[in-house]
C-alpha cells in the first residue's frame, strides 16, 4: 500500500501520503519500523515482474550507486554514516536497472542494495583488503543476481561506469550470452607489453559520427563529434589481494571515442570502453558506444527518487533503519514511473505487466472504462493494456 501511495501521489513524506489521516501515517510509520520488514525483503520485490518481462530479449542490466544525502546535525545523526568525502550523512543505493538493448525501454529493477556505513570508515588501505572486505564487491554481487532474475533474457550485458572496472568482474562474470561492458577506469598492463593507453594511440582513428549529449550536472546537453577506433587486447591480472587466485589474463575488446574538436572551453568526451562482445566491425564497435550511452537510463531513475520526483532526500524519518528502508520502496517507485514516462512520451510500446499485477491490470481496466471519451479524439489511442 505504501509503493502505491508514493506511486500515485509521487512524494515519500508521511504526511502527504496520508492525505490529513493520522492513523493512516501512524501505520506507515509502524511499518518501516517493523522489524520483519527488512530492507533485503523489499529488495526482493524490485524484481518481481522484472523476470517475465525480459523473456527473449538481449537486456542491458545497467548498475549504479547513488548517495542519498540526508540532513543531519551533531547530537542528531539520525544513525547514518559518512558519505561522499565524509562531509555528508545518508545511506548508499547501489540498484541494477533492466534495459531493452534494441530500443531502450526500461523493463524494470533487477537487484541490488540500500545501506549506510554504519560501522564508518575502514582503516586498512584500499589496495591491501581482499574484495570481500570492500564496497565495490557490490559490483559482481549484483552482477551474480542478473543471472537468475533475468535467466529468462536471450543474452544479458551487464553495464557500468568507471567504478565497476574490477579485474574480477571481468574474470568472474562474463558466460554464454552473458557479457560485460565497462568504461575504463585503469589504465591496465597488456599481455604483449605496455598498457592500453599506448596500445590505443598506436591505432588511427577509422570512423566519425555526431551523436546529442545529454544534460548532466557538469555539462549541458550538447552535440558532439565523436572519433572512433577499436581494437582487442589480453589484460594482464593485476598485482593485490583482491585478484589473487584470477586468471592471469582476460581476453576483451577495447572501443574508444574520442571528441578531436570540442568546443572551447568545453572538456572533451572521451570514453574508452571494455568489454567481452566480440567487435569484428566498424558497426559493431558503435552499437558498444550505443549500449553504453544507454547507461543514462539509470541516471534518470536516481533523478526521479531525488531532485525531479520523489525529493527522497527531504524526508524527515528519524533513524537509518526506516530511511533504509523508504529508500528501497522509493527506488522501486522511481522505476515504475520512469517506465510510464517513457510509455507516456511514446519512447516505449510496453505490455502493462512490466509494471503491474492482474489485479492491478483489473483494476485499471475497470478506470479506463470509466473515464473513457465519448469521441475519437477524447479516447486513449493507445492499445489496450499497453503501459501507455
Amino acid at each position: 500500500m505504501l509503493l502505491d501511495r508514493i506511486l500515485v501521489r509521487q512524494t515519500i513524506c508521511l504526511r502527504r501520503l496520508s492525505a490529513g489521516d493520522r492513523a493512516q501515517e501512524v501505520a506507515f510509520g509502524r511499518f518501516l519500523a517493523n522489524e520483519k520488514v527488512t530492507p533485503e525483503r523489499l529488495i526482493e520485490g524490485w524484481s518481481e515482474q522484472t523476470g517475465s518481462a525480459v523473456a527473449g530479449r538481449h537486456v542491458l542490466a545497467i548498475q549504479d550507486t547513488s548517495e542519498i544525502n540526508f540532513k543531519t546535525k551533531p547530537g542528531r545523526r539520525r544513525g547514518l554514516g559518512e558519505i561522499g568525502k565524509g562531509s555528508g550523512r545518508g545511506v548508499l543505493v547501489h540498484a541494477m536497472v533492466a534495459v531493452d538493448a534494441d530500443n531502450g525501454s526500461c523493463l524494470g529493477l533487477v537487484g541490488g542494495s540500500v545501506r549506510t556505513r554504519s560501522k564508518g570508515r575502514v582503516e586498512t588501505p584500499h589496495a591491501k583488503r581482499a574484495l570481500k572486505d570492500k564496497e565495490s564487491r557490490r559490483w559482481i554481487e549484483t552482477g551474480a543476481q542478473a543471472e537468475t532474475v533475468l535467466a529468462q533474457a536471450a543474452m544479458v550485458t551487464v553495464t557500468h561506469d568507471r567504478e565497476g572496472d574490477i579485474y574480477a568482474c571481468w574474470a568472474r562474470l562474463p558466460g554464454d550470452d552473458f557479457h560485460v561492458l565497462a568504461r575504463a577506469m585503469h589504465d591496465r598492463a597488456v599481455a604483449c607489453g605496455g598498457t592500453l593507453s599506448s596500445v590505443m594511440a598506436k591505432l588511427d582513428f577509422v570512423s566519425t559520427r555526431a551523436v546529442e549529449l545529454l544534460a548532466t550536472p557538469k555539462r549541458e546537453a550538447r552535440r558532439a563529434v565523436l572519433s572512433l577506433r577499436f581494437t582487442s587486447a589480453e589484460v594482464v591480472r593485476p598485482d593485490g589481494p583482491d585478484a589473487r587466485g584470477l586468471p592471469e589474463t582476460v581476453s576483451l575488446r577495447v572501443v574508444e571515442v574520442v571528441e578531436l574538436d570540442p568546443p572551447e572551453g568545453v572538456e572533451p568526451v572521451r570514453w574508452r570502453l571494455l568489454t567481452t562482445h566480440a567487435v569484428a566491425d566498424v558497426a559493431a564497435a558503435w552499437q558498444i558506444v550505443d549500449w553504453y550511452r544507454l547507461r543514462w537510463t539509470i541516471e534518470q531513475l536516481f533523478r526521479l527518487m531525488k531532485t525531479h520526483g520523489l525529493q527522497l532526500e527531504d524526508s524527515q524519518l528519524a533513524s537509518a533503519e526506516g530511511l533504509i528502508k523508504l529508500a528501497a520502496i522509493a527506488a522501486k517507485a522511481a522505476a515504475t514511473t520512469l517506465q510510464l514516462v517513457q510509455a507516456r512520451d511514446g519512447k516505449s510500446g510496453e505490455s502493462a505487466t512490466i509494471a503491474f499485477s492482474a489485479p492491478e491490470i483489473a483494476v485499471l481496466d475497470g478506470l479506463a472504462d470509466q473515464y473513457r471519451g465519448r469521441t475519437t479524439l477524447q479516447k486513449n489511442p493507445r492499445q489496450r493494456h499497453s503501459l501507455a
